[in-house]
């Protein structure tokens, strides 16, 4: 099939993925092959495409893809979040647009139809756009956390943690979002720097206590002074010596009258503010620790919507008055007393909803929570033991100090999209927590009325389960025998806790295994600023944008090739533009190769080209140069993958495709394949030539899966069509690669020659069109050779050709240096001698002043350490780029022999 004059992605993409889908060439039979398993982070089904889903699932596909083509039986497990509060809201969102009934006047089973529709409808945008990256998963088993058997894992999970006493209820602090009216995680907090103020009050003591200065009060101050109402006690240091007096001693808390006591505790630090803190355990989760090390009463002032209830000492006036207007008021009737000292306005941080944009709120209330330091302990083992790895490894070290200081874990949540909690009520309290109703029933005694918990489990609870529920769990099935545990696990760093270390110990106590052996942590995608993006910025990206404009493949490769472990990626369209370019390459050199008769490799017995392993018998040098550096390439992929190194396969495939094959292997067998060249040779060039692309195209596959696999089939001839496609073909094995050290020398030499002469010509504004005579002083024997043997090719490439006579002693001339020889180049008559010496030193002038100013710029702290981060970068390219232009200038100027 002729390949066409122009690459354009679109016109490949859809095809191709159609086809690889309905071949089932995304998961081909391989029941006897080592199985090579990645689960996919289930994206939220609510979702759509950002560039942080486009890293993370292009280097998954990049492993899947490889391990594939390596011949493993390559599954990767794919499905969606039901994303309980994100669902729900978009749902009562889009029945408010449509002016329907809310939720609560449909009804709990009403609304979970309409979600379920929603679901069927809506809920596929981002499955199709993962496809349009070119993401391999394994389609035909999708999951979906909320499907019949992924619950039937997520009850069991439950009822066997409560049964181990694992998993119970209790009254705690927890993240309440007042306007969604339910417990949210602290992944779903964002903090916000905003104006507010620290308003310092005082606190009477009682029974006519005096401080060793002879104060009858203590000062302590609050960003948040309507929750002094639930005050319980005021902290200070045993070693502070201003309230040493007074410790176990009481104070009237203003407003209410309340008698709470004034207790000692590390939280209380004597350098800060007054060294006086009130504690208010219901609403403080740091007075919250405090109170039950002290064994305070715990006085919730607020109810679901954040509204001033009648809690004890509370005047009624109070009563009802949302946060907002109880703190106007409370600093009024704080003021009235004479209790307000100041206000002083400050810049304070404050958590918000991500979702609901409010102020979320510490609350009290009952919830059902997992014993996480328990299954903790199992899942810090296996880190520490090397059963999983972290790669880079620094990220065990968060790993290690979240979960050595873990809190128990809040698994419910106040919704109704979710999975219900198994567990039924009594009318006289009784709790039964069973897998179904009828169990439930059989506890409680037939007749006795249930109630069951309306509460919904949080999300991270079910995707907890994510690596064993997909596969057929609590079942046990083929598909768990054989994947799980699976390979790798890719996902960013920010999750580390939130949904890492919870499969760790779900997957250790429900499957007795870690459900991976090695977690690959990525960073952010930023702008090319280096600056996190946000929509609040404006500097976000669309990645189904960039895949419009410069096809999945150009996208991929530049996130491939920007992935270096332990640091962000800036992310700048020039590059993705560059990455096109990469790509366009690749596709004119298969079209010359085409035009020159060079097409796949492999004899065409029957009409079928297959994929040899082994390269064709080559003779000439730069066959057998091009066969050792598909050797070396593929020996340096495979180091790559295996070390997680993206950055470095895609670099290795970049400059082994675009530098040696395109630019030089091409090039230097053009003199091959000429019509007037020998027949013989000519055979060996195409079969080299077609045998390396077939590896190129094969090695380039993971990361450039659209382009590879329509040029692919675009080599084949008509009459000799490919057996499989380029996806489930076979990746080269280096060993079996013969490798010629001697001729690779050679060609390395060649390259090195002409690439050095190419450039002093460029440097001293030789003209293109002029040949140069050359003379050689100091040449070995074996250089002499080389020099006869590729004659034609020096010539050609370099445009010199050998001086007749010896250069005139004295005489201006280009001097190169390549290994043992000195290469002169008469230079009289082909530019102004004195004009580009006096060109050079003042270049080598202004270059040199440059990269010493910007030395002298960073060697400086007030810079290095006040300026934005972005300008000493920068500051640090310039000068290296100042650096490498005064030793390029230099090197000219030597040459002016």
């Amino acid at each position: 099939m002729t390949i066409e004059k122009t690459f354009t992605p679109a016109d490949i993409e859809a095809r191709w993925y159609a086809h690889w889908e309905a071949t089932g060439a995304f998961r081909p039979a391989r029941g006897h092959a080592q199985p090579y398993t990645i689960i996919i982070p289930p994206p939220n089904v609510t979702g759509s495409l950002h560039i942080g889903h486009a890293l993370d699932n292009t280097l998954q596909d990049i492993l899947i893809r490889a391990h594939r083509l390596k011949g493993r039986d390559a599954r990767w497990i794919v499905g969606t979040d039901h994303a309980g509060i994100a669902t729900q809201m978009v749902v009562e969102r889009d029945l408010a647009q449509r002016q329907q009934p809310d939720r609560r006047t449909m009804g709990r089973t009403k609304f979970l139809e309409t979600v379920w529709d929603w679901k069927q409808t809506s809920g596929g945008t981002i499955t199709s756009q993962l496809r349009r990256l070119g993401a391999s998963c394994d389609w035909a088993n999708e999951r979906f956390t909320m499907d019949e058997g992924f619950n039937t894992a997520v009850t069991r999970v439950f009822v066997q943690l409560y049964n181990e006493g694992l998993l119970y209820r209790a009254k705690r602090l927890v993240n309440w979002d007042p306007k969604l009216g339910t417990a949210i995680s602290d992944l779903e907090v964002e903090t916000r720097e905003v104006a507010g103020s620290f308003t310092h009050i005082r606190y009477p003591l009682a029974d006519g206590a005096r401080l060793p200065d002879g104060a009858d009060h203590i000062i302590v101050a609050t960003t948040r002074p309507e929750t002094m109402l639930g005050d319980t006690a005021v902290a200070v240091n045993a070693e502070d010596p201003r309230y040493q007096p007074v410790i176990g001693q009481h104070i009237i808390l203003p407003i209410t009258g309340r008698r709470i006591p004034i207790i000692a505790d590390d939280h209380a630090d004597p350098e800060l503010g007054s060294g006086a803190v009130k504690i208010t355990p219901a609403h403080d989760f740091n007075d919250f620790e405090v109170g039950k090390r002290h064994n305070l009463p715990m006085i919730n002032i607020f109810d679901a919507g954040a509204n001033i209830i009648a809690a004890e000492g509370i005047p009624a006036h109070l009563v009802g008055l949302p946060r907002e207007a109880a703190r106007q008021q409370v600093l009024a009737d704080l003021e009235a007393t004479g209790a307000l000292v100041s206000i002083e306005p400050k810049t304070i941080q404050m958590p918000y909803g991500d979702r609901s944009g409010v102020v979320i709120e510490p609350w009290l209330t009952d919830q059902w929570y997992v014993d996480a330091k328990t299954l903790a302990a199992p899942a810090l083992e296996a880190v520490r033991a090397g059963e999983t790895k972290f790669v880079p490894q620094n990220w065990d070290k968060t790993y290690f100090n979240w979960l050595e200081d873990i809190q128990p874990w809040c698994v419910s949540r106040q919704l109704w999209w979710g999975h219900q909690i198994p567990a039924w009520y009594t009318p006289d309290g009784q709790c039964i927590v069973a897998e179904t109703e009828a169990q439930a029933q059989a506890q409680a005694g037939q007749g006795v009325p249930l109630t069951r918990d309306e509460d919904v489990l949080d999300t991270w609870f079910s995707s907890a389960l994510w690596p064993f529920a997909t596969l057929g769990w609590p079942e046990h099935t083929p598909d768990l025998a054989r994947h799980y545990p699976g390979d790798v696990l890719v996902t960013g760093f920010d999750i580390i806790f939130f949904w890492v270390a919870r499969m760790m110990m779900q997957g250790l106590h429900f499957m007795e295994k870690p459900p991976f052996h090695t977690v690959y942590c990525h960073g952010l995608v930023r702008d090319a600023k280096g600056q996190k993006m946000s929509k609040s910025k404006g500097n976000t990206v669309d990645p189904l944008t960039l895949i419009d404009q410069y096809g999945a493949d150009a996208l991929r490769f530049t996130l491939c090739a920007m992935e270096t472990q332990g640091r962000d990626i800036k992310l700048d369209e020039k590059r993705i533009e560059g990455y096109r370019n990469f790509a366009t390459k690749l596709w004119n050199a298969a079209r010359f190769a085409q035009s020159k008769g060079i097409g796949a490799a492999g004899a065409g017995a029957n009409g079928i080209h297959a994929q040899p392993k082994a390269p064709p018998g080559a003779q000439h040098p730069v066959n057998r140069w091009i066969i050792t550096e598909i050797a070396q390439t593929t020996q340096a992929a495979d180091s790559a993958l295996a070390a997680y190194r993206f950055d470095a396969l895609a670099d290795t495939l970049y400059q082994f495709v675009w530098n040696r094959f395109c630019d030089w292997y091409l090039e230097l067998t053009k003199p091959l394949l000429a019509e007037d060249a020998d027949p013989a040779l000519a055979a060996e060039t195409r079969a080299t030539a077609g045998w390396a692309l077939d590896q190129i195209l094969v090695l380039l596959h993971p990361v450039m899966p659209f382009l590879t696999e329509e040029l692919w089939h675009s080599l084949a001839p008509e009459t000799a069509a490919r057996p499989h496609d380029l996806i489930t073909a076979s990746w080269p094995d280096a060993a079996a690669i013969p490798q010629d050290e001697a001729a690779a020398q050679e060609i390395t030499w060649l390259i090195t020659l002409i690439s050095e002469i190419r450039s002093a010509r460029t440097e001293l504004g030789v003209p293109p069109s002029a040949r140069l005579a050359f003379s050689v002083e100091g040449a070995a024997p074996e250089t002499t050779a080389r020099l006869k043997a590729n004659a034609p090719a020096i010539e050609r490439l370099a445009r010199i050709h050998p001086a007749e006579t010896p250069p005139t002693p004295g005489s201006a001339r280009l001097q190169v240096v390549v290994n043992e020889a000195t290469f002169s180049l008469p230079l009289e008559g082909i530019i102004d001698i004195a004009a580009e010496r006096t060109r050079l030193e003042k270049a080598i002038a202004a270059a040199t002043k440059e990269r010493d100013s910007l030395a002298a710029r960073l060697a400086s702290p007030g810079f290095t350490e006040k300026a934005k981060p972005e300008a000493v970068e920068k500051a640090r390219a310039d000068h290296a780029a100042r650096a490498e232009e005064t030793t390029r200038l230099t090197a000219a100027l030597n040459r002016l022999g």
